[in-house]
């Protein structure tokens, strides 16, 4: 399908943010506003925003993506995820005020873009956005970090033969290996499960919060050869709340295999604009028919 590109700006807290609208000739009711991992701006590593904009929009599907404040064309002071909720907020606004037919939003997000989407749903609790893309969520922590360094570094290191043949010809520093390892064992075991004032909760306590309070369809997309990915696992695996969420009816899962942090090849680039547009014809083409 045929599509047009266009220029938009709008203001956002007393700042001014630049988007790219991607059209289709006959838009869906759904679209996408694409949230951006920092620090980088709206054409996304390897061009990936950009390309994936057009590859929606082929399909039917409106996108837009968009600089935060402080980040590429957009004014004000350089941003993190954890403080873009009015970013997201005006994005959503200005994408359905320059394309009317858009009635519901998924929001599409890699890394802590992923993160700073359900962040933006437990602040907001937005009814506009009825979906979540989340591609290698970023919930990094001192114990994430180091349950993903037992598992997937150490319990590796055992099986390869160079490790061994270190250790017998005395070459290996055992106690700095074992120190290393003690370390990382302490730290995946400690948890702060005291009660934390709202404004010292930490990033990942609001993520699981907006996740188990989100009613809407999540598609989660995972690389086969990332540590932010293997983390995110990790949480799965270890935490109750963020297992329920992700082995319900309403959540998908594709995991990419091999593929690195960015999908920075045409292959995983392509698997990954083809998984968001096989789940969005089968959540919504039934749902929300272009004719309504």
């Amino acid at each position: 399908m045929s599509f047009t590109e266009q220029a938009v700006t709008f203001a956002c807290a007393g700042e001014t943010l630049l988007g790219i609208l991607t059209v289709p000739e006959q838009p869906a009711t759904v679209g996408v506003v694409i949230v951006v991992g920092g620090p980088q701006y709206r054409v996304g590593s390897h061009r990936q925003f950009l390309l994936l904009s057009r590859a929606l929009a082929a399909a039917g599907y409106p996108a837009m993506r968009f600089d935060y404040r402080g980040m590429g064309d957009g004014t004000g002071e350089l941003r993190d995820f954890e403080t873009v909720n009015e970013d997201i907020a005006a994005a959503i606004t200005a994408f359905q005020l320059n394309c009317p037919q858009v009635k519901r939003v998924v929001l599409w997000g890699l890394c802590d873009a992923a993160s700073a989407n359900l962040l933006y749903w437990d602040a907001a609790q937005d009814v506009r956005v009825s979906g979540l893309v989340l591609l290698n969520p970023w919930v990094r922590s001192e114990a994430t970090l180091a349950r993903a360094h037992i598992k997937h570094y150490y319990g590796q290191r055992l099986l390869q033969a160079d490790f061994w043949w270190k250790l017998l010809s005395g070459k290996l520093g055992l106690g700095r290996a074992i120190g290393g390892f003690l370390t990382s064992l302490k730290s995946a075991r400690r948890e702060d499960n005291g009660t934390v004032r709202e404004d010292a909760l930490p990033f990942q306590k609001k993520m699981e919060r907006g996740l188990g309070s989100f009613p809407g369809r999540i598609l989660l997309i995972l690389s086969g050869n990332d540590y932010t990915a293997k983390e995110f696992i990790g949480t799965l695996e270890s935490n109750p709340v963020w297992a329920k969420a992700f082995t319900n009816p309403r959540t998908s899962r594709i995991d990419v295999e091999n593929a690195d942090h960015t999908f920075s090849t045409a292959e995983w680039r392509q698997q990954v604009e083809g998984a968001t547009v096989a789940w969005l014809r089968e959540v919504y083409d039934e749902a929300y028919p272009a004719s309504q």
